[in-house]
This record gives C-alpha cells, sequence and structure tokens, in this order.
C-alpha cells in the first residue's frame, strides 16, 4: 500500500481522574482498577480512562502488528487534552507529513465526527476580609451535596444535568430565606470537563435558629430530589455537627458572592440554528473554592461560534465582576469547522453504509477535539473521528462496550484499508 495517502492516527494519551467520595484510590500511583459488567469494562469507583485509552490502544495494536494492511502511517499521541489541549497546540506546522487524520476520540459507534467546538477557560479570583466567628450561642453544620450524575462538560451538557456548585449555592440562598448565616467555607467541584458532582459548605448560625435550617435544608433536598429524579437519581443533601469554626465571611461579601454565583449562566446557553440538536454555546460551572479570604471560580466555555464564545464569556466576567472578582482568560483554542466535501468523511461514511445497512450519524459535536487546533497547523489535513460506545466519560460511571470496540476494530481496519491512493 505504498501507493496510497500517508495517515495520521490520533489520540491523546492523557485522562480525567475523578472518583466517588468514598473511594479511596490515589490516581498518581495507583492502576486503574477495571471490572468487567457484562458486556462493559468499567472501574471500581474511579474513571476508566477509555477517553481516550482505548484510541491510544487501538494505535499501538496496529503498529505491534504484522498483518494488518495498512498505508504509511504516522502515530500522533497527544498530552493534556483534558486540561488545555496543550499537547496539541504545541506541535508546530511541518512535524507531520500524512494527508488524512483519524482521531479516535468519537464516544459512539454509529457516528462519524466532523466538527467540534472551541473552548475557553475561565478563572474567577478574589479576596474578602475573614471575620471572627461568634462562638458563644452559635452552632455549625457541614452541609454536603453528593450523589450527582456527573459526565462531560461539552458531551453531556445538553442532559440537563445537575450541577452540585449551582445547587449548593442555591440551598444556601433558600436557607438564607429562613434564617441568619454565615459561609465559612465552600469546596465544589473538580475539574473544567467534568459536570461538578459534589459540593460541600459549613455553615454558622445561632443554636435557637437550628430547626429552621435543618428545615430549610430538608425542604431544599426534597424539591432537588423532585426536580432531577430523572437526571440524577442518587442526588443526596446531607448535613452533620462540626465545631464553630475560626473564621466566616463577612455578611456583604457573602451576600455578593452568592448573587455572584447565582448569577453565573450554567449549561446550555445556545443551540445551533444550522445543525439540529447540537449544543452551540455552554458553560460548565466547574469549581467553586471559598477559604481563609480566598475565592476561585473556574469554568469552561465552549462554544462552535468564536464570536458568541467570547460573548457569553463576558456575561460571565460580568456576573463575578459584580462580587468584586477578577476573571482571566486561559487555555483558549479553535472550534473544528466541518468540510462538506472531505474524501476521507464520504470514504468512512460509505464504508459504514456498506458494512452495516445504515446511514451513521454524520454530525459535528459540543466536545473539544484536538482536530480544530492541529487543522491550524495543517490546514490541508483531511480529518475525521470515530470510534467505540463510551459512556459517562469524565465520571466514575465511565464505561466502554465490549462488542462495540469489536465493532470500531473491524471498521476501523477496513478505513486504513481502503486509505485513496496519491
Amino acid at each position: 500500500m505504498e501507493n496510497r495517502k500517508t495517515v495520521v492516527l490520533q489520540s491523546h494519551v492523557d485522562m480525567v481522574c475523578q472518583k466517588n467520595e468514598a473511594t479511596e484510590f490515589d490516581f498518581m500511583t495507583e492502576g486503574i482498577r477495571m471490572v468487567v459488567d457484562g458486556d462493559w469494562v468499567r472501574a471500581d469507583g474511579t474513571t476508566l480512562g477509555a477517553d481516550n485509552g482505548i484510541g491510544v490502544a487501538s494505535i499501538l495494536a496496529v503498529l505491534e502488528s504484522s498483518d494488518v494492511p495498512h498505508p504509511a502511517l504516522e502515530a500522533l499521541f497527544t498530552i493534556d487534552e483534558e486540561t488545555g489541549m496543550t499537547g496539541a497546540l504545541g506541535l508546530k506546522g511541518g512535524f507531520l507529513t500524512g494527508d488524512i487524520l483519524l482521531n479516535l476520540d468519537t464516544e459512539d459507534d454509529d457516528e462519524i465526527s466532523i466538527g467540534c467546538a472551541g473552548g475557553v477557560d475561565l478563572t474567577s479570583k478574589g479576596t474578602y476580609t475573614p471575620e471572627e466567628a461568634v462562638k458563644d450561642g452559635n452552632a455549625a453544620l457541614t452541609v454536603v451535596l453528593r450523589g450527582a450524575s456527573g459526565g462531560h462538560s461539552g458531551m453531556d451538557i445538553h442532559k440537563g444535568l445537575a450541577n452540585a456548585n449551582k445547587l449548593m449555592n442555591r440551598v444556601v440562598l433558600e436557607a438564607l430565606d429562613h434564617v441568619d448565616l454565615r459561609v465559612s467555607d465552600i469546596q465544589g467541584g473538580g475539574l473544567r470537563n467534568a459536570i461538578p458532582r459534589e459540593s460541600r459548605t459549613t455553615l454558622v448560625f445561632a443554636e435557637s435558629d437550628r430547626d429552621a435550617l435543618t428545615a430549610a435544608l430538608a425542604a431544599s433536598g426534597e424539591v432537588l430530589n423532585a426536580e432531577y429524579a430523572t437526571t440524577d437519581p442518587d442526588l443526596v443533601l446531607e448535613w452533620s455537627d462540626v465545631a464553630v469554626p475560626d473564621h466566616v465571611m463577612g455578611e456583604d461579601d457573602q451576600y455578593a458572592l452568592l448573587l455572584a454565583i447565582q448569577t453565573c449562566p450554567v449549561g446550555i446557553h445556545r443551540m445551533s440554528p444550522d445543525i439540529p440538536g447540537l449544543v452551540q454555546t455552554s458553560n460548565n460551572l466547574a469549581r467553586v473554592s471559598v477559604a481563609n479570604g480566598q475565592v476561585d471560580i473556574q469554568c469552561l466555555n465552549r462554544s462552535s461560534v468564536d464570536s458568541e464564545k467570547d460573548d457569553h464569556a463576558r456575561s460571565i466576567e460580568a456576573a463575578f465582576a459584580l462580587a468584586g472578582l477578577n476573571t482571566e482568560r486561559s487555555g483558549a483554542y479553535p472550534g473544528w469547522t466541518p468540510n462538506p466535501s472531505s474524501e476521507a468523511v464520504a470514504m468512512c461514511k460509505s464504508l459504514y453504509e456498506e458494512r452495516y445497512d445504515e446511514s451513521p450519524r454524520v454530525l459535528a459535536c459540543h466536545a473539544g477535539l484536538e482536530c480544530g487546533i492541529l487543522g491550524t497547523n495543517y490546514p490541508e489535513m483531511d480529518m475525521v473521528s470515530f470510534g467505540p460506545n463510551i459512556r459517562g466519560a469524565h465520571s466514575p460511571d465511565e464505561c466502554v462496550q465490549v462488542s462495540s470496540v469489536q465493532k470500531f476494530w473491524g471498521y476501523f481496519l477496513e478505513v486504513l484499508n481502503r486509505t485513496p491512493a496519491t
């Protein structure tokens, strides 16, 4: 097959490290504890890393084999796709010579991806002067919201899943409707590309208001359970007594911050008017950290339209500016614009129809694939993305389907076999 076009096989080697609150696991020192569950492979209480380990494994399998027909190949393994795509951003033009790039990072085996959203990280920081907590006559509770489904902040953003950071803020504001209280700290969420599953806060209040506060918390919990019964059936709001901490937020700082978080947009901002069912612009309120006079809030803003992404980012910046926070943008990456005349896409679509007697879904996605970045330095390279069924990516529910990997593998080898001539 020396007369065929050179193909670049591309996947990223990093994974999202998330675990259930009760799971004891060190991602830096332990190997993933994989479990075969019928037709699915999952991990015991952590993310699996099938995103994008299954793509990496597939490329390595082709490189290792001596009986897989293929044209000249270039294997491109990128780092940090999940935390800013710095690997793809660092790749300069002229390093690759391939004509076609196969990105193996799509998560539905009946889908051929031909475009994706761009994104930008927003980090809002500020300070406040902690006030000394009055301990006489006061008490404190640690309130925990846990059990939200979580998921990929791009691919799952349209599902209406609970955002633990947003809901915890709501719980505190609803409690303030009934009792006077002070926030000592808030810790919620984790990585920008994961919808936050858990949040906790410590509240200080007058002991005489205990019954009113716990009644308000119970009412909020019941309402959230009802609202999210379908999407987040394991959502739990619980609380426990703790010692009164030494410091709390001042009333004015607390009120400004809670209103800013309430104002911050979360989830879908706009659906694409051109591609049915495609989320065009969204935001994930990924991380909220408030403690010891420091506020750190992290968002990931995505859009397939750069101008709308910038405007939506400005709305987020404005919300937190009203609370005295300064917002910085970083890690911006471009979207991948679909190419309707792509020879590689046409070949992949035709092959799928031939093998499975049905048409694949040829579409753009709201996740951030590296093709957009790679295309800036390799504008003539023909790109397409596909992969096996992966569910629950970026959450401890992540799993990959065994039978789907078999389907993907056969299809992948035949794509290589049908690489067009130069």
